[in-house]
């Protein structure tokens, strides 16, 4: 006789259950998982803060040193030109 075994046990012992804690308890434990790990915020390193508000604080003034008087007039114009448009 041909023994026949179960393709997901490929003819090891099962493991046995936690019988220690019943569904509700697993359950229980679960969700408090999850919700702890959605509530938990991510920290923000202060190098990067730090970085991205120096080159915010001096961004715009800087483009507008690189730029020629010709170049700010037409962003200038298009940006009137979009407010405008919108009223």
């Amino acid at each position: 006789m041909s023994k026949l075994i179960k393709p997901t046990l490929q003819g090891k012992m099962s493991k046995r259950l936690n019988s220690k804690r019943d569904e509700n308890q697993i359950a229980a434990s679960i969700l408090n998982q999850i919700t702890e790990a959605a509530t938990q915020q991510p920290t923000k390193n202060p190098a990067a803060v730090a970085l991205g508000r120096l080159g915010g604080l001096k961004g715009g003034k800087a483009r507008a040193k690189n730029l020629s008087a010709k170049r700010r007039r037409e962003i200038a114009q298009k940006a009137a030109k979009k407010r405008w448009d919108r009223k």
